[in-house]
């Protein structure tokens, strides 16, 4: 056992090889059943997490907006504080004007001030109702976080019972794959995955099946298949790219040759009657 351990990828026989590679299927696709179990939940939960997420920044610009217009609102009101005093000062001026002229420039400044103070406290309204339509936005971005966090956690208490459950026996085929992952060569290794992940089946390595890829159902050659028997190198389906080994070598005994040749011999026995009819007509 420790000599086969420490024996490297790359000098193992092409049957060896596929062996393994087709070990580390199995072991992946029984992974990816456990994974089916848990169905759309991790799904369902990661979709929460990122809405809530999403709701809680989005809070956080509002309110950050809310202080901005808090901000101008006392702005503005210092401004108009600042108006009314130099209105009060040149209106009592007025008073001790010396000609028409002076009077016209102080009469022209109370007036700019007091439209200055019409802007100001139509644009601090304006930031009033706005921070109030922001505070029923704020309200309602909350009560739906408040909502989506009661689903997370039926969500995550379901994913985590679950995950309990399989966890250990998922834990172990990991475990064991990545052990054998060691003895495939990595460039091998690296085209399997490769497959594995194109394929909508996550299916990498198949056997053949009724003079078929196993993968895609496709007919081999005859020559084709009795290359994959001798197991001399790696071969690939031409048509979905998957690796394919006899089944023997998969541990799978299959009949459907016996199956097949039944319904030959009753439509040559069906032929053979019509051609008798045939003969008395």
């Amino acid at each position: 056992m420790a000599r086969e351990a420490k024996k490297d990828p790359q000098d193992l026989s092409i049957e060896e090889k596929l062996k393994n590679l087709y070990q580390l299927q199995s072991m992946l696709t029984e992974i990816d059943k456990i994974k089916t179990l848990r169905g759309e939940l991790p799904l369902e939960v990661q979709d929460l997490e990122d809405e809530i997420e999403g709701l809680t920044t989005r809070i956080e610009r509002i309110q950050a907006d809310m202080a901005a217009l808090q901000e101008e609102i006392s702005r503005r009101r210092v401004a108009i504080q600042d108006n009314n005093a130099n209105i009060e000062r040149y209106t009592n001026q007025l008073d001790n004007v010396r000609n028409n002229r002076e009077y016209e420039n102080l009469t022209k400044e109370i007036e700019y001030l007091q439209l200055d103070n019409q802007l100001n406290e139509k644009k601090i309204r304006e930031a009033q109702a706005a921070n109030e339509s922001k505070q029923e936005e704020i309200r309602r971005c909350s009560d739906t976080v408040t909502e989506r966090r009661d689903d997370l956690d039926v969500k995550k208490s379901e994913l985590d019972e679950i995950i309990s459950e399989t966890r250990a026996e998922e834990e172990k085929l990991r475990e064991r794959s990545k052990n054998l992952e060691l003895t495939i060569e990595p460039r091998l290794l690296s085209s399997f995955k490769r497959i594995r992940k194109n394929s909508r089946n996550g299916l990498g390595i198949v056997y053949v099946q009724r003079d078929a890829c196993g993968g895609c159902f496709n007919k081999i050659p005859p020559q084709r298949q009795l290359d994959i028997r001798m197991r001399k190198k790696i071969i690939v389906c031409e048509y979905c790219g998957r690796i394919m080994i006899d089944p023997e070598l998969a541990g799978v005994q299959l009949q459907g040759k016996n199956v097949e040749e039944k319904p030959k011999r009753r439509r040559r026995k069906t032929a053979e009657k019509k051609d008798e009819k045939k003969a008395e007509d």
